[in-house]
């Protein structure tokens, strides 16, 4: 049995979800410091051992009209260094245009301050990739 990991890949955090072993739903995992990059890469590696992770969907911030643009480009480079790091595991990209929106949204809803917390919305932005990944795939 394995499990999907989920990454929101910012300039400053990485939020971290995973999917339970039937890859029907994902449940937040943790958020952590994108810098130094490869104290981030190391724990996403060891995230990946300990809960036999199989594939990580990446965000990837596409503009509106859906070009690749910078942000998109910097998430590319880091799924490119995590590749090399644990090339065992697969990495596929999610397109993730306004999923930070719709985590805040969520996040109000639930009565969660989230304008002090942006790891929150980090968080809950991994989830949503993840799961926009599992219903589609399943």
């Amino acid at each position: 049995m394995h499990k999907v990991m989920g990454l929101d890949i910012g300039t400053k955090r990485i939020g971290i979800a995973l999917s339970d072993f039937l890859l029907l739903t994902a449940q937040p995992c943790e958020t952590i410091s994108r810098e130094p990059e490869d104290k981030a890469i190391e724990k996403i590696a060891q995230l990946c051992a300990q809960n036999n992770v199989q594939k990580i969907v990446a965000g990837l911030p596409k503009n509106m009209n859906g070009t690749i643009g910078e942000q998109a480009q910097d998430c590319e480079k880091f799924a490119n260094l995590l590749k090399i790091k644990i090339p065992d595991i697969e990495i596929v990209f999610e397109d993730e245009r306004l999923t930070s929106r719709q985590a805040e949204n969520i996040l109000a809803l639930q009565g969660k301050k989230y304008t002090k917390n942006k790891g929150l919305v980090d968080l809950k932005s991994a989830c949503i990739i993840l799961q926009q990944y599992l219903d589609r795939t399943n």
